[in-house]
């Protein structure tokens, strides 16, 4: 039996990130006795998804973090794993911090490379988003294919030249509309599960708690919301550098009460159905997948004007401007009702292409194309 074609995926490491969870997403689905991933990561750190890739058949190979200090080793070590590791014709990078320096030995080693956008900024302070943006540039020249969640993350890190190529390519971040498909049931239990009643108006939130997901206007918002009805509680799911500062806020406005923090969890498909609203006020986005997953969930989802247009799937979506105050977002939430047959929602996501089957497909032929390239040369 001939064995299955492995792909190298680059990552930080393999946490609940959006770009993390959309490829596990993806590698639960493929064939796996034809396709296998593996992965490359820089931190020693376990993954929240380690143990998963392991029982999945992949690999996780360790690389030192790149530190700028330590260039040249950054270098030989990709050039060692490459030395050592000659079963890979595939290298599918989603860091894109030092992507130009991966792709680049990658290619010398003779892979076809691919460089991933799932974003639309970079994270840190001005001077570092300006190193990584001089680190970033080199990318559009040197990967081989290039892909994104949206046109605005392809726009945004490879140039609007790229995106008008036959080598650009979105790739969605689908989901698994079987799981998210609401359910009265789950909701029953999702709330009786956080000691929630019915009278409870809930606010869901998923994300990492960092810069870009805006977690203090979130306080704010829910501060709002409170003067109006005190039944309203937010939920939040993630973890992340701000979670300390975000505690310290809500302490500080006597909302403990109302908020209740989750941390990272690995049942997002049966939490969701237990919110009436999802609430995403990020200062800016790729293509989240929660929001795909609220969506399919029928979940009414108030989001900020700064995450792309493509988002926008459903009818459930309201784009609402972060120069707006937390008051007006709150009065935005408030004044519209749950939405009525939830369930009938799950439909619209799989027809847009968005459910992950679709999308586990459509990469694995891509993959086996590009393959059939290599064996014919």
């Amino acid at each position: 039996m001939r064995s299955p074609i492995r792909i190298l995926h680059v990552f930080a490491h393999m946490n609940r990130g959006g770009a993390e969870t959309m490829i596990m997403n993806i590698y639960r689905k493929i064939n796996r006795d034809e396709i296998q991933f593996d992965f490359i990561v820089h931190s020693t750190e376990k993954g929240a998804y380690d143990d998963e890739i392991s029982l999945l058949g992949g690999t996780i190979y360790c690389l030192p973090k790149y530190r700028g200090v330590n260039h040249l080793e950054y270098i030989k070590s990709w050039q060692r794993f490459f030395e050592v590791n000659k079963q890979y014709k595939i290298i599918h990078g989603h860091m894109r911090s030092t992507a130009s320096l991966y792709l680049s030995i990658a290619k010398r080693y003779g892979l076809v490379t691919i460089a991933h956008s799932h974003s639309t900024s970079s994270r840190g302070s001005y001077i570092e988003k300006k190193i990584k943006g001089v680190l970033q540039y080199p990318i559009r020249f040197i990967a081989d294919y290039f892909f994104s969640c949206s046109n605005a993350a392809g726009t945004w890190l490879f140039g609007k030249k790229i995106v008008n190529q036959s080598n650009y390519k979105i790739i969605y971040n689908g989901v698994d509309t079987s799981k998210f498909q609401f359910s009265e049931e789950k909701r029953i239990i999702s709330r009786k599960c956080l000691n929630l009643n019915e009278d409870n108006i809930v606010l869901g939130h998923i994300g990492s708690f960092t810069e870009p997901k805006n977690h203090s206007f979130l306080i704010d918002i829910l501060k709002e919301c409170k003067k109006v009805n005190d039944n309203v509680v937010l939920v939040l799911v993630g973890d992340g550098p701000l979670n300390t500062e975000i505690r310290n806020k809500i302490t500080f406005e006597n909302l403990e009460s109302s908020v209740l923090l989750l941390g990272i969890r690995d049942d997002i498909d049966n939490l969701i159905h237990g919110f009436d609203k999802f609430v995403f006020p990020s200062l800016y986005e790729g293509l989240p997948v929660t929001l795909i997953e609220a969506q399919a969930n029928g979940l009414k989802c108030y989001i900020s004007d700064r995450i792309t247009k493509e988002v926008v799937i459903t009818d459930l979506i309201e784009s609402l401007s972060l120069n707006d105050s937390p008051n007006i977002w709150a009065m935005k939430i408030l004044e519209s009702s749950k939405v009525n047959n939830r369930k009938l929602y799950a439909k619209d996501i799989i027809e847009s292409g968005y459910d992950i089957t679709n999308v586990a497909g459509q990469l694995s032929s891509f993959y086996f194309r590009v393959i059939n390239k290599i064996d014919c040369r």
